[in-house]
């Protein structure tokens, strides 16, 4: 690894809306996938699984999106599966009677693997963006992705090429002072 090269990944990442062809392959996705899998994860439990959605798929995922949607947006939402060629859906599997790894932490350990994910992909020139939305809790949406009863649908990472390379790469710096609250214990 070069030096820096992590905090340029960190600083240069953006979410990206306009996607197009290609997405990474099965190769390489499951081999970003393992990669992530390395993110913290308090007991090496895994709580998540992915559901890659591609091709004709994404239109069916579509329709069970138009069905959720009020009427007069249920062709808008059929249609955003369609916005990349590759949608990795995530899914939260917590284990509840955990001794030792409480819900919530379990539910840091996935959006930590899918953030290092979408670090990842951006490292190897792909775009992405994790989207949500009330869908996400709809039973046809769940229905058609065979979702037991116990998971929980945290949305779909978009996945493909940039359609403008270099798109949202200018952020403005942020002022973090306000955001660190340095504590200092008491001297005895």
């Amino acid at each position: 690894m070069t030096p820096g090269s992590v905090m340029n990944a960190v600083l240069t990442r953006r979410s990206i809306s306009r996607l197009t062809e290609p997405a990474p392959g099965r190769p390489e996705l499951e081999e970003l996938v393992q990669a992530a899998a390395t993110a913290p994860d308090h007991g090496r439990i895994r709580p998540w699984r992915l559901i890659p959605v591609t091709g004709d798929e994404r239109a069916r995922l579509g329709d069970a999106l138009g069905e959720v949607a009020l009427p007069q947006h249920a062709q808008h939402a059929a249609n955003k599966p369609l916005r990349a060629p590759l949608l990795l859906t995530v899914v939260h599997c917590p284990h509840p009677d955990h001794p030792r790894v409480p819900p919530w932490e379990q539910l840091a350990a996935t959006t930590a693997m899918v953030t290092t994910l979408s670090l990842l992909l951006h490292s190897r020139g792909w775009g992405s963006i994790w989207r949500t939305g009330p869908a996400t809790e709809a039973p046809q949406v769940r229905k058609y992705l065979d979702l037991d009863d116990d998971e929980q649908l945290l949305g779909w990472l978009y996945i493909g090429t940039p359609e403008r390379p270099g798109a949202g790469q200018e952020r403005p710096v942020l002022d973090t002072c306000t955001k660190i609250s340095w504590a200092y214990a008491p001297t005895r």
